[in-house]
C-alpha cells in the first residue's frame, strides 16, 4: 500500500476557493489533482464550517494536540449527524428501509455514506446491495407516482393536500388516498395551513339591521339560493386594498367581487351588481352579511329591494355566521397572497383576479363538492 498523501493547508485553501468560485467542480477537481472526490468534498465542507480555521495542522505543519483533534472530530460528526437527521427524520417512523435508501443515495454528495447509514439505522451492506439491485416495479411506480404528485402539489401552489392530491391524479396514475399520504411525508410534501382572517366592517351605526334567517344553515339545493357577502383588505405599499365578495353557497363558488382603496358603500353595491350580472339571479334569493354600515346602508338595502332579494345578517360579534366567507378569505390570503409583497395596489389586483378566476372558481378542487372545482357545480 502506498504512502498516504498529505496536503498543507494553503494546498486545501486554494482547492476550495476555486471551487467556491465557480472556476472547476468537485469532480474535475479530484481528477486534476489526483485526489479522491470525497476528500476534496470534505475540504469545502470544513472550509464553510470553520473558516480559516478550517485545516489547522494540515501537512508538514505542527499537529493539533490529539485531545483538541478528537474533539473538532466529534462535533463535526455531531453537526453531520444533525444535519442529517433535519432532512430526513421523518423517515425514521417509515417501516421500510427503501426510501431510506433513496435519501442516502439522493444526498451522497453532500454528506457521507456510513454517516447518513448510521443517523437512519440501515446498515452500509444493505444500501450498497439497494443501489445495485435493478429497480422493483413497485419502486419504480412510486417514483412515477411521487413525480406526478409533485407537479400536482407544484400547479396547486402548494396547497392541495392528500386528500385533494388523490382525487386530482390521472387514470393511468390512480392510488389510495394512504399511498399517496406516504410518499407525501416520506418527501416532505405537505399542504399549505390555512389561517382564520378577520375582516373590516364597521358594526357601529343606528342603521336598521335584517334578521338571520340564514342561522348557519348552509346547506342549499340549486345555484342562486343562498350568498353570503363580505368585505377584507390586503395590504400594499400605497396603502389598504379592500376586497368585498359575493359567494354562492351552492358549489361555493365566488359570483361577485369588487375592489377599491375605500370601503365604501358603492363598494359591496358593485360586487353584488357584478354577482347579479354574471347569474342572472332572480327575486327570492336570499344575500347573507354581517352587520356593517355598507351593508346596512341605504343604497345596499335599495339594490336588495330592487332585484327581489331577502336581506339576512349576522348576529352580532358571531363570526361562524358568515363561516363559509370567512374561510374564502382565509384561502385566498394563505394561497395566494402571502407569497406576495405588494408595491401597487395594482399588483394585488392582478394577484386576487387571477386566485378567484382562473384558479379558485375554475381549477380547485373542493372538499364539500367531493372534490369537483366550484364552476362545475350546478350552472356556471
Amino acid at each position: 500500500m502506498g504512502q498516504r498523501k498529505k496536503f498543507d493547508k494553503a494546498f486545501k485553501e486554494q482547492v476550495v476557493l476555486r471551487i467556491l468560485a465557480g472556476e472547476t467542480t468537485f469532480a474535475d477537481a479530484a481528477k486534476e489533482l489526483n485526489v479522491h472526490y470525497t476528500t476534496v468534498r470534505d475540504w469545502v465542507k470544513f472550509y464553510k464550517q470553520d473558516g480559516d480555521s478550517a485545516f489547522p495542522g494540515s501537512g508538514h505543519l505542527k499537529a493539533e494536540d490529539d485531545e483538541v483533534r478528537k474533539l473538532r472530530k466529534q462535533l463535526a460528526d455531531l453537526k453531520e449527524e444533525n444535519d442529517i437527521l433535519k432532512k430526513a427524520g421523518s423517515l425514521l417512523r417509515e417501516k421500510s428501509e427503501i426510501m431510506r435508501f433513496k435519501f442516502i443515495f439522493e444526498h451522497r454528495f453532500e454528506f457521507r455514506i456510513a454517516k447518513m447509514c448510521q443517523a437512519l439505522s440501515v446498515s452500509r451492506s444493505g444500501y450498497y446491495a439497494h443501489i445495485k439491485r435493478p429497480e422493483s416495479k413497485r419502486n419504480k411506480a412510486n417514483r412515477e407516482l411521487l413525480d406526478t404528485i409533485k407537479d400536482i402539489h407544484t400547479n396547486s401552489r402548494r396547497i392541495y393536500g392528500s386528500p385533494q392530491i388523490t382525487k386530482n391524479l390521472p387514470s393511468d396514475k390512480k392510488a389510495s388516498r394512504g399511498r399517496v399520504a406516504r410518499l407525501m411525508r416520506a418527501n416532505g410534501i405537505r399542504s399549505k395551513v390555512v389561517k382564520k382572517y378577520k375582516a373590516t366592517t364597521n358594526s357601529n351605526h343606528n342603521l336598521p339591521v335584517a334578521d338571520n334567517i340564514v342561522n348557519q344553515d348552509f346547506t342549499t339545493s340549486k345555484p342562486n339560493e343562498k350568498w353570503l357577502s363580505d368585505i377584507t383588505y390586503i395590504a400594499t405599499a400605497e396603502g389598504w386594498l379592500y376586497l368585498a365578495g359575493v359567494l354562492d353557497l351552492h358549489g361555493r363558488k365566488l359570483v361577485g367581487w369588487a375592489m377599491d382603496s375605500r370601503m365604501k358603500t358603492e363598494l359591496v353595491c358593485a360586487a353584488l351588481k357584478q354577482a347579479i350580472g354574471r347569474t342572472g339571479a332572480s327575486k327570492g334569493l336570499i344575500v347573507h352579511s354581517d352587520r356593517g354600515v355598507q351593508y346596512a346602508s341605504k343604497g345596499y338595502q335599495k339594490l336588495l329591494e330592487k332585484n327581489g332579494f331577502i336581506c339576512s345578517m349576522s348576529r352580532k360579534g358571531n363570526c361562524y355566521d358568515n363561516s363559509p366567507m370567512e374561510s374564502f378569505w382565509g384561502k385566498l390570503k394563505m394561497e395566494w397572497l402571502n407569497d406576495y409583497t405588494f408595491n401597487t395596489r395594482a399588483e394585488a389586483k392582478k394577484a386576487v383576479f387571477e386566485y378567484i378566476e382562473l384558479f379558485y372558481n375554475r381549477r380547485r378542487t373542493h372538499s364539500s363538492n367531493d372534490y369537483v372545482p366550484p364552476f362545475l357545480v350546478g350552472e356556471s
